[in-house]
């Protein structure tokens, strides 16, 4: 089947191509530490996937607005040494507001996922890598690119019916959905800094998953919350196989980055037909990229991650069923952009 006529795979080329350019241009600067930037970057073609180019570029450019406001307030705490109990409390709010925001601009994927994983990210890598400015232009620079390649007419032979103007007005049960998130988030946070397990922003990253099922304005399907929590604690440690098999050995720097590039093909390939499947790609491509920008014993690195992921979705299917909340009676507003 050709790239023209199969919608899904001109999605995952493109989604490729965001990352694989600029970071090919980081290898050939030498500077293959810094593609974590570059990663949240390439997140941005993650967003609108087979839909008309029109709403497609609507939620990437939202959506690449969301991952250079998080990697930009990250580094800025990097920056200046922000108390790790001050980052987690600076994710959570963001969470809050990236939750509202997603769900009044009606993104897709929904949630502030993305954004509150770029934040705590970057956050923890230290203030020496590249200067502040520099990661949120490599960040930008990536985000500018996918957004460019968007308009590309070899990945626009999707649906031809125009889409119907997107709701206007926040969904019922938006402050519910966002409550959820900040009690989840914080906790899952605030547990891992107190069992003094490294990188907490994994945790507060895997805290959000199980919420992002949640339909908001719809009554709380906890069986859903409950089995994307399964998919992402059997994916992630299926990925965690493959990140031991990757960075055990010790490859050069060089080589990794090659390996975070690729990985990301198969991660967005299998993302809507699988999720667990998708996170055994994903995972070693987040545990490699962060290997790259702070290197550290891979063993420590590996575990630290198995048990922040039980944290996180723990935290989340908590809150889930602790802030169940029903619909309001009220109807949602359906007023259309303006024209």
């Amino acid at each position: 089947m050709s790239l023209h006529a199969d919608p899904e795979g001109r999605h995952v080329v493109r989604v490729g191509l965001g990352l694989l350019v600029p970071g090919t241009l980081l290898l050939l600067a030498g500077r293959p530490e810094l593609i974590l930037y570059a990663v949240f970057g390439s997140f941005t073609g993650m967003y609108g996937r087979t839909e008309p180019t029109p709403e497609r570029q609507r939620h990437q450019f939202h959506g690449a607005g969301m991952l250079v406001t998080g990697v930009a307030l990250g580094v800025a705490f990097s920056e200046l040494r922000v108390p790790a109990v001050l980052v987690v409390l600076g994710v959570t709010a963001y969470a809050v507001v990236g939750s509202v925001l997603a769900d009044w601009l009606r993104l897709q994927p929904g949630g502030p996922f993305f954004g509150i994983f770029a934040f705590g990210a970057t956050a923890t890598v230290g203030p020496g890598l590249v200067s502040p400015y520099g990661a949120v232009l490599i960040c930008a620079g990536t985000a500018t690119w996918c957004l460019a390649l968007g308009l590309a007419r070899v990945f626009n032979a999707g649906p031809t019916e125009p889409a119907a103007p997107p709701a206007r007005g926040l969904p019922a049960g938006t402050s519910v959905h966002a409550l959820r998130y900040a009690v989840a988030i914080a906790a899952a946070g605030l547990a891992g800094l107190a069992l003094g397990i490294e990188h907490a922003n994994w945790a507060m990253a895997s805290a959000a998953v199980p919420l992002a099922v949640v339909v908001v304005g719809e009554r709380l399907d906890l069986g859903a919350v409950v089995h994307r929590a399964r998919h992402r604690v059997t994916g992630t440690l299926a990925g965690l196989v493959v990140s031991a098999a990757v960075l055990l050995p010790g490859p050069r720097p060089e080589v990794l980055a090659v390996v975070v590039m690729v990985l990301l093909f198969p991660t967005e390939l299998f993302l809507s037909r699988h999720y667990g499947l998708a996170l055994g790609f994903f995972t070693p491509l987040i545990m490699i990229m962060t290997e790259l920008a702070v290197p550290a014993d891979p063993s420590g690195m590996l575990l630290a991650r198995g048990v922040d992921t039980l944290i996180g979705v723990v935290a989340g299917v908590a809150a889930a069923a602790v802030i169940g909340g029903r619909p309001d009676r009220h109807q949602e507003r359906t007023e259309t952009w303006a024209a």
